[in-house]
């Protein structure tokens, strides 16, 4: 595994080095750029730069208009807002036109930590995924991240991109073969035993549980799920057939969001196991994000025990 790095930062400095690539993209925040890291767009085109205030809704609603006027807006907040409280125009101003505006979240899940249940956005998956047309992504790592915003700003129409707080480690840069596109998952380890969906973070916490597993002769494979929405049915497909059990794994409720996806078409197409690892439709607490994971079962030991409940339903 390589560098350590918040995928929020490298969001941010992805898309300032996008700035005069794409003279097109412009930038929205509410008032939390420090934070969700438009800062750094701000300091490196800040004509192009917004600042509306927390004001979320009418945010989404100036960047729908830019998007018709054939700008490719990119709006931030907290999770907690541009999936929640600018849901209404995210859904009828943004994605019922169809519109070229990229919606961010930052700070997604319980590792924002001492924020607590009120900004511990674990329903934004559901909330995006359930709007007609919206594309979904939750990239693992930083160098995930910087491929995902330029396939963004190259994708015409709507999409939720979730970022993360905590630094994390850099695992795709190192894989063979690994290759990004929106709407496809990708194989960071291949096994015959039972398959882990994971999305973000738990990518990371996947590849050490599929070590946990394989000290007990588990032989898990792991797939990196990036995009939730579209889902690669294609890659659930093929795990399913040849490891004949699925593990998914999401900071998130696992109603809705990729558990949800990965359930719902397993159900009708390809009957296996299919146990969800995420939040189990609880609030979260305040305290230190990894003692906050810990205690909600978001770890590669959790990830791990889920699939070997996997693994003994298939007998």
């Amino acid at each position: 595994m390589g560098d350590k790095i918040a995928t929020r930062e490298a969001y941010g400095k992805a898309l300032a080095a996008m700035a005069d690539k794409y003279p097109e993209l412009v930038c929205f925040d509410a008032d939390l750029a420090g934070a969700t890291m438009s800062k750094y767009f701000k300091e490196a085109c800040p004509e192009r730069f917004f600042d509306m205030g927390i004001a979320e809704g009418n945010m989404v609603g100036v960047a729908a208009g830019m998007a018709t006027c054939g700008f490719k807006p990119f709006v931030n907040s907290f999770a907690m807002f541009s999936a929640g409280r600018a849901w209404e125009q995210v859904r009828n101003s943004v994605a019922y036109p169809g519109l070229n505006v990229k919606v961010i979240g930052s700070h997604g899940g319980l590792s924002v930590g001492e924020d607590g249940a009120t900004h511990q956005c674990i329903e934004d998956f559901a909330l995006m995924r359930v709007i007609p047309g919206m594309t979904v992504l939750c990239p693992c790592d930083g160098n995930e991240m910087k491929l995902a915003v330029e396939a963004l700003i190259n994708y015409d129409g709507p999409a939720y991109m979730r970022l993360g707080r905590l630094a994390v480690e850099t695992v795709t840069d190192t894989i063979p073969d690994y290759k990004f596109e929106i709407g496809k998952g990708a194989m960071l380890k291949d096994g015959k035993d039972v398959t882990i969906v994971a999305t973000g973070m738990n990518v990371q916490m996947a590849l050490k549980a599929a070590e946990l597993l394989a000290a007990d002769g588990i032989y898990a494979r792991v797939i990196d799920m990036h995009t939730i929405k579209p889902l690669d049915t294609e890659i659930i497909a093929k795990a399913a057939k040849e490891t004949g059990a699925i593990v998914t794994s999401e900071e998130a409720n696992v109603l809705g969001g990729l558990g949800a996806a990965v359930a719902e078409f397993c159900a009708e197409n390809c009957m296996v196991p299919v146990i969800r690892h995420g939040v189990e439709d609880v609030f979260g607490q305040s305290g230190k994000a990894p003692l906050v994971l810990e205690k909600f079962g978001i770890s590669p030991e959790g990830i791990a025990a889920k699939a070997k409940e996997a693994v003994a339903k298939k007998h």
